[in-house]
């Protein structure tokens, strides 16, 4: 039986993947194998040292202490493009609030509460001001290319704009489903210096950290419009407020609110709605659930943000799976601890990213704790799992 926490709500359409005679879950679980978790820090939370995997239900993992968990063995993993569609449709939504001021627009006409008959004449009258251009035939620049990006990108497309996409790291997938009429920037400094729009779409690492900023935002086109629902500090507040109030930038929309950016004219903050549909959560819980039945029951890692992909089939007999730094000999010396006992090895896979690697050895016949213990004795190993047919 599998233990699972879950600690915040998650989707029933994630929760019944389970099988409830192979798994445990809910909120007050102790010692769990797994945790499912959306939008709860885990940084002060003290793992249980049954724990071996993670998954947390959406793209983003900043509320999951990655690094300290690969050190412990425990594998984390995302749902990166589970929310893809519900983010592009609010980014869409963003352009558009970018160019039309409805939102001000709306507002406005709340103060014309009371007026009566004259609510007609003092709309023809106010209109001019929430004036705003049509997004067809401007320029976008869509500044990272994975699942929403993508998309985005796409769907601007085919809405009349002129879009340039950037992205040094694009995957071959993200390559395919890109359409031909998206154009390629080979740097940065083409988006900002050809784009009437730029939305963001990046992780946030130290290179990415205040990406638009005093410097970077005088390269750009006057009045450009910035739209940001990928995460809060890609854009230096400060920096962008100076540009709105000086009109270098005309609008910013951001799923990101900042106490800094929270009613200064232009701006317009949404309360982190991008993923906010109950499809969007049905989908990251489905694949969050799905990722570590697939680990648990099978030592097969997908979506992992600390560790290799790795895909593995049944299992006949027994599976060694062992987390371990990414340093030479680590292979052949729990190779070694298996066949010193007579095992016959019938499949072994290897696979590393980065300062990790995993290993996964297929035995013919079942496994001793003194083989354990051996391979665990091994310097570098982080954690050791069997798992039985």
């Amino acid at each position: 039986m599998f233990d699972i926490l879950t600690l915040n709500k998650i989707s029933e359409a994630g929760l019944n993947q389970y099988d409830k005679t192979k798994y445990n879950y809910g909120t007050e679980v102790k010692s769990p194998d797994a945790i499912m978790v959306r939008s709860a820090s885990m940084h002060e939370m003290e793992l249980d040292a049954k724990t071996v995997a993670i998954a947390r239900a959406g793209a983003g993992v900043n509320n999951i202490p990655v690094d300290a968990c690969s050190d412990k063995g425990v594998v984390v993993f995302n749902t990166p493009g589970a929310n893809a569609n519900a983010v592009k449709e609010l980014v869409i939504c963003g352009l558009l609030l970018a160019s039309r001021k409805v939102v001000p627009a709306i507002d406005w006409c709340k103060t014309l509460k009371g007026e009566g008959d004259a609510v007609g004449k003092l709309v023809e009258k106010g209109k001019s001001a929430f004036a705003g251009p049509e997004i067809k035939g401007k320029k976008l620049g869509v500044i990272g290319l994975g699942a929403i990006g993508v998309l985005v990108a796409n769907a601007a497309n085919s809405l009349g704009m002129e879009v340039y996409g950037y992205d040094p790291f694009l995957s071959v997938e993200s390559a395919w489903s890109l359409s031909r009429s998206i154009k390629h920037a080979t740097d940065l400094s083409e988006i900002y210096a050809e784009c009437d729009y730029i939305t963001l779409h990046v992780p946030l690492t130290p290179d990415t950290k205040g990406l638009i900023n005093k410097e970077t935002i005088a390269s750009m086109k006057d009045g450009v419009r910035i739209l940001n629902f990928a995460r809060g500090d890609l854009v230096n507040s400060a920096d962008m407020v100076e540009a709105l109030k000086s009109g270098k930038i005309s609008s910013y929309v951001t799923d990101f609110p900042s106490d800094e950016v929270i009613g200064q004219e232009g701006v317009i903050a949404i309360p982190h709605l991008g993923a906010s549909t109950p499809e969007s959560e049905d989908n990251c819980a489905f694949m969050a659930a799905n990722e570590l039945i697939d680990y648990l029951e099978r030592g097969s890692i997908k979506n992992s943000v600390n560790m290799p992909t790795v895909e593995l089939g049944n299992i006949n007999c027994v599976r060694i799976c062992v987390v371990h730094k990414n340093v030479p000999n680590m292979i052949n010396q729990a190779v070694a601890a298996v066949t010193s006992a007579g095992i016959n090895i019938d499949n072994m896979v290897n696979k590393s990213r980065n300062a990790y690697a995993y290993t996964a050895i297929d035995a013919d016949s079942d496994v001793n704790d003194d083989i354990i213990k051996a391979i665990e004795a091994v310097d570098g190993v982080l954690r050791v799992r069997v798992i039985r047919k």
